[in-house]
């Protein structure tokens, strides 16, 4: 067991044998409570009969045909599903292996659009600081996650990015919700003129910031108002529900809640729970309707994309989303792992903000509460919490580099929607109990 490349060269991990609902078993029968879902991935937790039962059948049927040649039923009938659910105007569905790779098609697809469209001078993308959209070069362009970005620099494509819309940091003192929206949507719009309206291809977002904010939504009206006035410039609209779409935050779509209707949605994690490796871009019908009447060929593809033995995997989780009536279920947990969040550390002298929607909830931490002064990076407190989350059994996603790539610390909670409330109170107690041991470590180290 030494010729894996793991993230952390330095790191021994423990080696998972089994699942069993919210939890993981690793190979000496320890037992961790998936807080996190891995990375917002594991909706419907680990091990799902059903789920497993339709990736069984699909295998033999045909575990794959390449897209060059056949479409698969499974990959027909997740579509026609998706679409249905979808915001209206939304046409296609593009499948692939997962977020990445849906943002990096997505990015594509723009660019060609405007090409078809008679608009070839249109190469801008604008973004905005903290964001994250993967790892692939394209993606990374697009997120502002300064960290993942700084090595890669001189590979990234130029994208513009703005202020985010995250009040704990962002709003002025004396600034109300409604004039922190218009001085966004007032950047965007200097952006935009400074550019050039007539080379912006399109303005790419998270409905609910994930991994390097931790679980913050924008406030009430911030989308709409830049859907209008990207409308005023033919400007598309990408939104990136990777981490917070497929029912994490209480509906299927997270724009849903905002009120839009984006260009170009990318999907993947709880698309198919982790059970296959799969993501998609869903496309308004005037996006297809250009390519269909112009060269009638997107430009890009990959050996795996809508492989039948993922489809019929994300298929069942559709399926078991819909008809255990999940959603629902992710609205009313999430409200009670708000509330006990709330009750347990709402007054901690080292949680500045608990935040986020549905069964996606994000702590960040701080110093002093009074100033928002964060901890000293060096201190690398996100990480002691996740060491000592797992030593007590506990799963938790924390980051670092919250405020601009280098201080702030949080972390992430998304379990999965079939979460209890026992399960809830375990993950409080835990997480409790870790975080003053990563706070105790620091004094020691400090003593």
């Amino acid at each position: 067991m030494d010729h894996v490349f793991y993230r952390q060269l330095t790191e021994t991990y423990p080696v998972a044998v089994r699942g069993e609902g919210c939890h993981i078993i690793d190979r000496e029968g320890r037992r961790y409570l998936d807080a996190s879902g891995g990375a917002a991935v594991s909706c419907l937790g680990h091990s799902h009969p059903r789920v497993i039962t339709a990736i069984k059948r699909q295998l033999d049927t045909i575990p794959y045909a390449h897209t060059g040649f056949f479409t698969s039923e499974p990959a027909e009938a997740l579509a026609d599903r998706l679409i249905a659910a979808a915001p209206p105007g939304m046409d296609k569905v593009y499948f692939v292996s997962g977020g990445s790779e849906a943002v990096e098609a997505a990015l594509k697809l723009a660019r060609q659009y405007h090409v078809e469209r008679g608009a070839p001078q249109r190469s801008r993308f604008i973004a905005r600081r903290q964001s994250y959209h993967g790892n692939t070069l394209g993606a990374l362009a697009v997120g502002g996650n300064a960290w993942r970005r700084r090595m890669f620099e001189p590979l990234l494509i130029g994208v513009e990015h703005l202020t985010p819309c995250y009040p704990y940091r962002e709003q002025r003192a004396g600034e109300s919700d409604e004039a922190f929206v218009d001085r966004l949507v007032g950047e965007l719009a200097e952006r935009i003129e400074a550019i050039g309206p007539e080379r912006v291809i399109a303005f790419v977002a998270e409905p609910v910031v994930g991994a390097t904010l931790g679980a913050v939504p924008a406030l009430p009206g911030y989308f709409r108002r830049i859907r209008e006035l990207l409308d005023r410039h033919g400007i598309l609209l990408v939104l990136d529900e990777v981490m917070c779409g497929m029912g994490r935050t209480g509906t299927l779509f997270a724009c849903e809640q905002e009120g839009v209707v984006p260009d170009i949605v990318t999907i993947a994690k709880g698309l198919g729970a982790g059970y296959q490796p799969i993501g998609a871009m869903l496309v308004h019908r005037h996006i297809v309707e250009t390519i269909r009447n112009g060269s009638g060929f997107f430009q890009h593809g990959h050996t795996y994309m809508g492989h039948p033995t993922a489809c019929a995997a994300a298929l069942a989780v559709q399926e078991v989303i819909q008809e255990e009536n999940l959603l629902e279920r992710v609205r009313e947990m999430g409200e009670r792992l708000r509330e006990a969040l709330e009750a347990r550390f709402g007054r901690h002298p080292h949680v500045g903000e608990i935040r986020g929607r549905g069964l996606f909830r994000g702590m960040e931490f701080v110093r002093d509460r009074d100033s928002k002064e964060p901890f000293d990076p060096s201190l690398r407190l996100h990480a002691r919490i996740k060491k000592a989350a797992m030593a007590r059994g506990l799963m938790c996603y924390p980051m670092g580099g919250t405020i601009d790539g280098r201080r702030g610390d949080h972390l992430l909670l998304a379990p999965p929607f079939i979460v209890s409330q026992d399960e809830i109170d375990q993950i409080v107690d835990r997480l409790d109990g870790a975080i003053s041991d990563a706070l105790a470590g620091i004094a020691a180290d400090a003593g």
